[in-house]
């Protein structure tokens, strides 16, 4: 498979490792053992889907009003350009909603599999969407959303394909007081690239994108948002938090652009990192692109590690060493997973992070 691939040389890309791309794209399709779908649905009461591969399982699946067929998702971007053709479309119209979350999973058996996704919704329709990523291979999205004004949109999105890589490329247009919220969790094994171009072009819009990366072995995961405010009064917020073990690597990239135009932004971002391992690497990059002269923007990263004195003090009332240090740890990502709006939604979504935790089995000890 021929792929025109970003290179490092380019900025965005800086910390991307894509050189074994190709090769997973090219590697043979099979079954994905012991691995049921319906079981990664949290009964919501929505519309569920199930596509194997990119293709949509309508045996698995109960769309209610999403549309399968072809979605007009063109983009510039070199791996959302690769998911065209038939995917699925979300369609709301003034003041309408689903008849609960909208549940899709996506089970991914070994090669390269693409798929679009289009959501609009009209003015005041809201609507809720959990996406689930399973299996093996590289598995690369391209998500088109267009929020009316007054419009709702809450996306919870977990990842937890156990090999290969996951590319997720998400462009909005988020119109007057519409809000749009993305949460995503990295708790695989695979590689990830969550990229996100959000505009902001209505009056009072908000959006949100942050979300937990766990990453241990050799594994590298990484998010590169852009949030460009267009109008006045709009608001932002991105709340990343990395965790690495081992000798992974976890990226966070975060940009606010504020327009001319846009007075009276609020753009927030805070961006931390957890090594529990020295031969762990976490990088950060917030970025603050600024043109209006009435805004109130801030921005705060750092990267450390497990707090040596919380340690001791959780030690010293009796509770074993890999306890205490899943304890910090589970607190650390708690307020990026809080997020979500939806309960039962974000209590899967901690107990995938739980099982992240119990299976590092952080019991490897802090850094050393």
């Amino acid at each position: 498979m021929n792929l025109a691939l970003p290179s490092v040389r380019q900025e965005a890309w800086r910390w991307s490792d894509l050189s074994g791309l190709e090769a997973i794209a090219d590697a043979p399709r099979g079954a994905v053992e012991a691995l049921d779908p319906s079981a990664f649905f949290l009964d919501l009461g929505g519309p569920r889907l199930v596509f194997i591969d990119g293709v949509f399982d309508a045996a698995s699946s109960d769309p209610q009003g999403v549309t399968i067929g072809p979605v007009d998702a063109a983009t510039d971007h070199p791996l959302g350009r690769a998911a065209t053709g038939t995917g699925w479309t979300l369609s709301l119209g003034t003041d309408h909603a689903t008849s609960g979350p909208v549940e899709i999973v996506h089970v991914a058996t070994g090669g390269a599999n693409h798929l679009p996704g289009r959501i609009a919704l009209a003015a005041d329709a809201q609507a809720s969407i959990v996406e689930t990523f399973l299996g093996i291979g590289w598995t690369n999205r391209l998500t088109h959303i267009d929020l009316a004004p007054a419009a709702r949109l809450m996306r919870s999105v977990r990842l937890l394909q156990r090999e290969g890589f996951v590319s997720l490329r998400d462009e909005a247009e988020i119109g007057q007081a519409a809000s749009l919220v993305t949460i995503v969790l990295g708790a695989g094994e695979a590689g990830s690239r969550i990229d996100a171009a959000l505009n902001l072009s209505g009056e009072s819009a908000f959006a949100e994108m942050g979300g937990t990366l766990l990453c241990r072995g050799d594994q590298r995961q990484e998010a590169a948002v852009v949030l460009r405010h267009a109008a006045e009064n709009g608001a932002s917020r991105q709340t990343w938090r990395a965790v690495a073990a081992d000798r992974a690597t976890a990226s966070l990239a975060a940009r606010v652009e504020v327009a001319r135009g846009a007075q009276k932004t609020d753009g927030e971002q805070s961006l931390r990192g957890l090594l529990l391992k020295r031969t762990a690497t976490v990088n950060l990059k917030p970025e603050l692109e600024i043109f209006a002269d009435d805004v109130k923007c801030a921005h705060g990263a750092t990267v450390g590690e497990l707090d040596r004195n919380a340690l001791f003090y959780l030690q010293s009332r009796g509770i074993p060493p890999a306890q205490a240090e899943a304890l910090l740890t589970r607190a650390f990502v708690a307020d990026a997973l809080d997020r979500i709006g939806e309960e039962k939604v974000r209590e899967a979504f901690v107990k995938d992070a739980d099982a992240w935790l119990d299976g590092e089995g952080v019991s490897g000890g802090s850094a050393t």
